[in-house]
This record gives structure tokens, C-alpha cells and sequence, in this order.
């Protein structure tokens, strides 16, 4: 039964790791149909997910803080970027790029801003992945390490082990960009405690990502979505 609980919780989250793993193969497909292939089908996860999901339903998916949300998510945005543009280089030290953490891959964007794989790109980003890392990082793992039946758990409820290991986990996901990737963790943890809101969290991080991804296509730093 727990098992059954949960799945609408984690099935998301390994359903965005398997369809980025996809993604970066060598597929025989256009850089948009990858991309349209990718928004579709996990917005089909996410429909069924939302339909088992306590956290999702309209009586408990509502944000509270919106501008509160907004500016944390702002604040992270800046936190990520800051320190490669205070300090050019600073990513290539053997503490964010070694054979755990991976590398830090540039890549290059489509010769136009407006190619619809780039608005794939940043929708997935700023829309699909900040409610799927936030139904499993903070709707899910937070509480089930208070109590394995996650969902007798108020969201947002203290625990200074779930605290601290969501936050060091979800920095590892980041690869070489664990430490901005912990910044993060703790941030969105905190306000995650603070609102007890998932929606608010998922507000926050949509806004980093959003962010985040006007700077790729401005900046040209593709090593951002990476």
C-alpha cells in the first residue's frame, strides 16, 4: 500500500531521469521533435501522476506566496550564476569537475533565438521539471523519511536528518554544480518549512529555472541546461 503511495511521487521524477538520459543519445530525431517528444510524454506522466497524488489536487495545490515565491526563486537564480560570473574558470577546479561529478559540456544553442526547440527547452525547464523535483525531493522524500507512510505527514513538517540529506542529494543531482545545487536545496527546503506548500516551493523553482533559461538563450551558456 505505501508502495502505491508513492508512485505517483517518484514515477515522475525516474520518468524525467530516463527521458533526459534519452535525450542527450545520439538519436536520429531533430533537436525539436526530441524536445516535443519529451514535453508530451511527460506531461502525460504528470496528468496520471496528478490524478494519485494527494499534493496535486486543486484543494491542496494553491500558492500562498506568490511574491515571496518569486523573489526566493529570483535570489537562487543569482546565487547560481554568480559565482561563474564573479570568477570566469572558477567551474573547471577539480572540486565541480572530476570523474563523480562529471564535467561542465557548453554546447552550442540553434543559430536562431527562435527555433521552437528552444522554447521546448526553457517550457520543459521553467514548467516540467521544478513540479516533478518538487513532487519527489519535497513532496516525497522530506516526509517519507520522517515516516515511511509519507502521506500521515503534514508537508513542510521539521526533521533535521530530511532536511539536510534532501539538501546534500539534491545537490549531487546538480553534478558540477553541487555547491549552487546545495544553495538551492537549503533555500527551497526552507521555504518549503516555512510556507509548508508545495506549490509555493514548485512557484520558486519554476521562477530559478524560468530565469535560468532567458540567461541561456542570452548569454548563450547552454552548460546551464546541462
Amino acid at each position: 500500500m505505501i508502495r502505491s503511495k508513492s508512485l505517483p511521487y517518484i514515477g515522475p521524477f525516474f520518468a524525467l531521469i530516463v527521458l533526459l538520459a534519452l535525450s542527450r543519445a545520439p538519436l536520429p530525431l531533430s533537436p525539436f521533435l526530441i524536445q516535443a517528444e519529451f514535453v508530451v510524454l511527460m506531461c502525460v506522466v504528470i496528468a496520471v501522476a496528478a490524478r494519485h497524488a494527494p499534493d496535486l489536487q486543486k484543494a491542496n495545490f494553491r500558492v500562498q506566496h506568490w511574491i515571496g515565491s518569486a523573489l526566493l526563486g529570483a535570489l537562487v537564480f543569482v546565487i547560481w550564476i554568480g559565482p561563474d560570473r564573479l570568477f570566469p574558470g572558477y567551474r573547471h577546479h577539480l572540486i565541480f569537475e572530476n570523474a563523480l561529478m562529471g564535467t561542465v559540456r557548453p554546447g552550442a544553442l540553434p543559430e536562431s533565438p527562435h527555433h521552437m526547440a528552444l522554447w521546448l527547452r526553457a517550457f520543459r525547464a521553467a514548467a516540467i521539471v521544478p513540479l516533478v523535483e518538487e513532487l519527489f525531493w519535497r513532496g516525497w522524500l522530506m516526509r517519507w523519511m520522517i515516516a515511511p507512510d509519507f502521506l500521515t505527514v503534514a508537508p513542510g513538517t521539521w526533521s533535521a536528518s530530511a532536511f539536510w540529506v534532501v539538501a546534500v542529494l539534491f545537490a549531487c543531482e546538480h553534478g558540477s554544480f553541487w555547491e549552487v545545487g546545495l544553495a538551492a536545496g537549503l533555500l527551497y527546503n526552507w521555504w518549503m518549512i516555512r510556507t509548508k506548500s508545495l506549490a509555493d516551493v514548485t512557484v520558486a523553482h519554476a521562477v530559478t529555472n524560468a530565469c535560468l533559461s532567458a540567461y541561456v538563450v542570452a548569454a548563450g551558456k547552454l552548460e546551464y541546461w546541462s
